[in-house]
């Protein structure tokens, strides 16, 4: 077992998914995933796993597949970016395959958040999803669904998810090549991916859903 130079076993599973084939490609994630797996390969975690355009199956074998590398883990992080989207309080992750017609296909076709909880659960220290996830919804055919709501705490799991905290609009598809958000956060400073400023994020996002005041 490889351990780094933290004195923890740090594991990371990246997920982005651009290329979904009942609404328009998204230009931004798979060189998310890129840009924010090259940054956890430089804060020295020992165990990056890079996947972009999942369909369902695929992102169910990521995710159990990680849950198990995640059991010899300290930290535990999971990046995600495509689309997302929330249905009765529930948030899911939308796999490049989903058609979503009606409101029931999203048990059936997509991967809900709490899998990915589940996922970073056995993790001995800090459990964190990181989700850059569309607010809008081009699956959207009633009222019933909306984009990811901001989401925290699982009621069964010990992980948290955090989202971008102002970033509420519909994802804007910038021209270049990444989406602002990753490069802004992470790009620029490789090292704010260390397990304190990991364990910061957990705490602010804890702050925020209590309604204090969550800054960096």
């Amino acid at each position: 077992m490889c351990v780094s130079a933290h004195g923890e076993r740090r594991v990371a599973l990246v997920l982005g998914n651009s290329a979904y084939k009942s609404v328009p490609k998204l230009s931004n994630p798979a060189n998310d995933a890129a840009l924010v797996g090259g940054m956890f390969q430089k804060a020295g975690f020992d165990w990056i796993d890079i996947r972009t355009d999942l369909n369902a199956s695929e992102m169910r074998k990521a995710l159990r597949d990680f849950g198990g590398r995640a059991r010899d883990a300290e930290v535990a992080v999971i990046y995600y970016a495509g689309h997302g989207i929330e249905l009765d309080g529930t948030n899911y992750l939308i796999p490049t395959d989903a058609a979503l017609e009606t409101d029931s296909d999203v048990l059936d076709e997509t991967v809900a958040l709490d899998r990915a909880l589940f996922a970073v659960e056995p993790a001995k220290q800090l459990r964190l999803i990181i989700l850059d996830a569309c607010r809008d919804n081009p699956f959207a055919k009633n009222d019933e669904t909306d984009g990811c709501c901001p989401c925290y705490r699982s009621r069964s799991c010990k992980g948290r998810a955090v989202k971008p905290e102002h970033d509420d609009r519909v994802r804007g598809e910038s021209a270049g090549p990444r989406h602002p958000m990753a490069t802004a956060r992470i790009a620029h400073s490789p090292q704010r991916l260390s397990s304190g400023y990991l364990r910061r994020v957990s705490i602010c996002a804890r702050r925020s859903a209590s309604g204090e005041e969550a800054g960096y």
